[in-house]
């Protein structure tokens, strides 16, 4: 049911926010510049008129998706700092103070999956409209990284020992004969499995990874003999059994079982040869707005573009005119009205002046860089907990909003100490005068 309207226009007695806080904090700045009544519109449609209990206010909802990845915290931290912080309180629409917690934390999982990703958006177009004329620049920066999915690092014995404990447990549930537990055996297996890079385990170790795959399809096959026809386990076991028949040179190899979808990347760094995720596209202005921000599975990077600049049209409602990307988007030299910039070999028709001219913008776009990096390590991106394609999509799109409110935040923190170093200066100066009155005289 679509949640009931606040009254706001009843003061507090004894304590309000707007007389009590202060009104140069960022987070209170913020809360007045954004135009919340944009979600409410958006999202009102969502919520069923008469059905249900009542949903809680939808800027609270926005305001913690907004809270989180601006601090970097998960679900269940946020909704415990809202009880003890007031100023995020006031950015989420309370005119006083509340001790109780906002909501369960599962509940913010379902609203975003209830606005999803276009809902998401919404709140980076938003982001965009709040960094004012920096965000209007017509020259923009592109580049792509890996986030990285919540899994371990896939190994093909991890994959074989999770069917088999997901096996034992659909029998467990349903109740279905079993012909051994191998509790035993799967102890010993564990044991022979260990030190595997040792000379002298090597032989023993894979004997058990052979024998630990050979226990997993069998208990696979003897749940698809117990089990029904078109059961309510059998897309679980077509993918076991996908699982067990990939090989090491197969093709869209699953790598998780929970997460089927996550694509094996390599972006050639040194450190981290293989990265187990998705991609993620980031179109960042020379004045440091993010104004897009697209997921991917595993695509090429020039074939990203398009459906990046057109997302970017779609939040700023204007096309850029000059795109820089690196030597990894060979291919495309114009999109629509675009212009792709690419660092190549200067032609030799080429003037001084030009050819300067072009280094210093390819120099410029190796700042997305660090922003990229910012991101991952302080709005969330570094590893998505989110489920799904969709889940994957949306920490992207969250993450790059949170980067454009921090920007603003910071912005306004540097012009609050700019004008109080200013205000310290002109009294130093007064009391240097004052004492050289009083000596004079």
């Amino acid at each position: 049911m679509k949640p009931k309207q606040k009254i706001t226009n009843q003061n507090s007695l004894f304590f309000n926010f707007e007389d009590t806080l202060n009104q140069n904090h960022p987070l209170f700045i913020l809360a007045n510049k954004i135009h919340w009544h944009v979600f409410e519109e958006a999202f009102l449609p969502l919520y069923s008129q008469d059905k249900g209990r009542p949903a809680k206010p939808i800027r609270l909802m926005v305001g913690l998706l907004m809270l989180k990845h601006i601090r970097n915290v998960s679900d269940e931290s946020v909704v415990e700092q809202w009880s003890e912080n007031i100023y995020y309180q006031y950015f989420c629409g309370e005119i006083a103070f509340v001790s109780a917690p906002p909501c369960q934390s599962s509940e913010l999982v379902y609203f975003r999956n209830r606005i999803g990703e276009k809902g998401i958006e919404l709140i980076l177009k938003e982001s965009i409209r709040i960094n004012g004329d920096d965000a209007n620049d017509s020259n923009v920066n592109i580049d792509t990284t890996v986030q990285e999915k919540n899994i371990t690092f896939p190994t093909d014995a991890k994959l074989h020992k999770k069917i088999i404990k997901k096996c034992q447990k659909i029998a467990k549930e349903e109740q279905l004969p079993v012909r051994q537990t191998y509790t035993r055996i799967l102890k010993e297996l564990s044991i022979a499995q260990r030190f595997r890079n040792h000379p002298k385990n090597k032989v023993k170790a894979r004997k058990a990874d052979r024998k630990l795959k050979t226990i997993a399809g069998r208990l696979v096959r003897e749940l698809e003999r117990n089990l029904p026809p078109n059961s309510r386990y059998q897309s679980q076991l077509n993918l076991y059994k996908e699982v067990l028949a990939q090989k090491r040179g197969s093709k869209n190899k699953v790598y998780s079982l929970h997460e089927p979808e996550v694509c094996c990347i390599s972006k050639g760094k040194e450190h981290k040869k293989y990265e187990f995720g998705n991609k993620a596209s980031f179109v960042k202005t020379d004045t440091g707005v993010i104004v897009g921000a697209l997921g991917f599975r595993n695509e090429y990077d020039g074939h990203t573009l398009e459906p990046t600049l057109k997302q970017v049209k779609r939040l700023t409602e204007k096309q850029p005119k000059r795109s820089k990307v690196d030597r990894g988007y060979r291919g495309k030299k114009q999109i629509g009205e675009t212009v792709i910039l690419m660092p190549s070999t200067p032609k030799k028709n080429l003037s001084y002046y030009q050819r300067k001219k072009r280094s210093a913008a390819h120099k410029k776009r190796a700042a997305i860089e660090p922003v990229i990096g910012h991101i991952k390590t302080d709005h969330r991106l570094n590893r998505n907990f989110y489920k799904g394609i969709a889940g994957d999509n949306i920490n992207i799109i969250l993450a790059a909003a949170a980067f454009n409110f921090k920007r603003m935040i910071n912005k306004w923190k540097s012009s609050f100490l700019h004008l109080f170093e200013s205000i310290q200066i002109h009294l130093k100066t007064l009391y240097y005068f004052q004492i050289q009155i009083k000596t004079n005289f």
